[in-house]
């Protein structure tokens, strides 16, 4: 996938903090060291300048997941397992990697040695089992995958969130059929605008990433009043094209049902997202729930026939304060601190195709939009877009979290994949199966157009506060602890499951050019 080449992001400090204070979550949360060691430390009674920038910040593994293009049926789950298991040890490792600064000071070997060598050896391991998994049933294993063993490490200014391809940072925004910064596709979308990072101030110390130190930090941030417009206009409906919409209200999930799981990518896997979720709509949704229990799962939205799956990351402001999760796996053990969020309010709607009528959504279609791995991965499948109320049809983000101005609120933009292969509810990589329209809005390669699932989540927030390079009362998306709660990282979990013809009723609503709800 091609993307334009983009401006240089602003590197966080050149220069590092004192590395006095390692972060303790709580009475038995894990310690999580800050990255940036002091600029100049004792060493035998005789200073010593070290760089900050060269500091290791975070561990970057190959995704073996989206290299993954066929798994045969009996080994789903399987391999499913084996892949968690594939995240759970760059968590462990991460957490290692960030509470064992004074050996890595001590050691330049340490690293390697004591980290990165023996994950290797583990994700080795690992990879070998799925491929027992897949070749047990008379699969077909890619012997390339095996080369994906090996992980590096990576600089506070070296992660490869804004490199996907040369990819600029920011989208030119959404349309009905997708995001088309210039349009995007099933292959990754392409950027097209630029936000100038947060300063800051390396003579002040930088900035230690949030209080897990693990992130965001100031260049995170950006005032939004102060980037340049990038939404692209939508393309045109044709004579040919479904231009009606469908609401859902299923609430903002205030009744607080969260959980670790993703039953999409990680079935089985208690804590396989290692991040919590908001769920909506189906409220039996867990690691262990299968297509019989979502029908019988209820739901929070209005309409009762509607049992999908609305899912996504919490936000949390970093206030100081602890929220139930502190010491529990996904929440501050894994680095996800803060108070977490409620939206307040919540629109899923779903539009049509500016150049064809859609087809109904199949029963138990599963989509994932956006990359929670963006900080390894680059923005190949990012998609996430960040506003603020009144900017959402001039400025969208994807690199960065805006800072508001008094009486707008923070805004989370999602356009789901809108092309169906016309067979599969979900692939390997749970990406194939469907994909995003071209530019022009058309499915290409066979697909079908369907309805495209939009969210929008609008948040309460008070702005942060950026002074000397620090970001003080910063929010963001919960994550895996190694990607360093990175905008670009936001992303949106779907599963259609619906009852009493819903899913014809939506179609017909959207070929007809009606608004319904």
């Amino acid at each position: 996938m091609g993307r334009n080449t983009r401006k240089r992001r602003t590197p966080l400090a050149t220069k590092a903090i004192a590395a006095s204070a390692a972060l303790a979550l709580g009475g038995g949360g894990l310690i999580w060291a800050n990255f940036y060691a002091s600029a100049h430390e004792s060493n035998s009674g005789q200073n010593q300048t070290k760089a900050a920038a060269a500091t290791v910040a975070t561990i970057s593994c190959p995704d073996v997941g989206q290299k993954l293009t066929s798994v045969p049926s009996g080994a789903t789950n399987g391999v499913a397992k084996e892949l968690a298991n594939l995240d759970k040890q760059i968590t462990e490792a991460y957490a290692r990697l960030a509470s064992t600064r004074q050996a890595q000071t001590n050691d330049a070997s340490f690293v390697q040695n004591a980290i990165v060598g023996p994950l290797k050896e583990k994700r080795a391991a690992t990879i070998d089992r799925i491929r027992i998994n897949i070749q047990r049933v008379g699969g077909t294993f890619d012997s390339q995958l095996s080369q994906l063993a090996s992980c590096t490490t990576q600089t506070a200014n070296q992660t490869n969130a804004g490199r996907g391809n040369g990819g600029r940072g920011n989208n030119n925004g959404q349309n009905g059929n997708g995001q088309n910064g210039n349009g995007q596709n099933g292959n990754g979308q392409n950027g097209g605008g630029q936000a100038t990072a947060a300063p800051s101030d390396p003579a002040a110390g930088g900035n230690i990433g949030g209080q897990a130190g693990n992130g965001p930090v100031a260049a995170d941030f950006v005032d939004i009043t102060k980037v340049q417009r990038n939404v692209a206009a939508k393309p045109r409906a044709n004579r040919g094209g479904s231009t009606g919409t469908f609401t859902t209200r299923c609430g903002v999930n205030t009744n607080k049902n969260h959980n670790t799981d993703n039953v999409i990518v990680a079935p089985g896997v208690t804590n396989g997202a290692h991040h919590l979720h908001d769920y909506t709509g189906n409220q039996k949704v867990n690691a262990f729930s299968t297509n019989d229990t979502f029908l019988q799962g209820g739901t929070s939205c209005a309409n009762k026939s509607d049992l999908s799956s609305y899912y996504w990351p919490v936000v949390r402001v970093q206030d100081g304060t602890q929220d139930f999760d502190q010491n529990a796996d996904g929440g501050g053990k894994e680095g996800n601190v803060g108070k977490i969020l409620t939206p307040i309010k919540s629109e899923l709607t779903y539009v049509g195709s500016p150049t064809s009528k859609v087809v109904a959504m199949p029963q138990f279609l599963r989509i994932i939009t956006g990359d929670a791995k963006t900080t390894t991965n680059g923005l190949a499948n990012a998609n996430a877009h960040w506003s603020c109320t009144g900017f959402e049809n001039k400025v969208q983000l994807t690199e960065q979290y805006p800072i508001c101005p008094q009486g707008s609120n923070v805004v989370r933009l999602f356009s789901f994949q809108s092309c169906w292969d016309g067979q599969n509810t979900d692939s390997a990589n749970h990406r194939s199966h469907v994909a995003f329209a071209d530019a022009a809005g058309n499915c290409g390669n066979g697909f079908k157009a369907i309805p495209q699932l939009t969210a929008r989540l609008v948040y309460k927030i008070t702005p942060p506060v950026l002074q000397n390079g620090v970001v003080k009362n910063a929010y963001a998306v919960d994550g895996f602890p190694e990607q360093l709660h990175k905008a670009a990282t936001d992303h949106d979990d779907f599963i259609s499951v619906t009852t009493n013809g819903l899913a014809n009723k939506i179609a017909n609503c959207i070929n007809r050019g009606q608004r319904c709800q």
